[in-house]
């Protein structure tokens, strides 16, 4: 059963798809296709609608179908966002 996504800030949406667009970004090329054009072969075949510039309004599991796992990348890289900015204060 899917959870309800709930942000804590609103005004972070837009940074957040942004983020999900880079992590997808990231792991489809990495882990399915060595090209745009193959990434875009395999959306297609899965019926996921896909684009070069603006894929922050897929669902996790349409993106995870792409390129695998997109919760635990996310999580990653905003622990390492957090730790950079952390870091930058001192």
């Amino acid at each position: 059963m899917a959870r309800k996504k709930r942000i804590l800030v609103p005004g972070a949406k837009d940074a957040l798809d942004q983020l999900k667009r880079q992590v997808i970004q990231d792991q489809a090329q990495g882990h399915m296709a060595s090209s745009d054009n193959g990434v875009k072969e395999i959306a297609k075949t899965k019926g996921i609608p896909y684009s070069n510039t603006d894929n922050g309004e897929l669902t996790t599991r349409q993106a995870g179908k792409l390129g695998g796992s997109i919760g635990g990348p996310m999580v990653k890289r905003l622990i390492e966002l957090a730790e950079q900015n952390l870091e930058s204060r001192q």
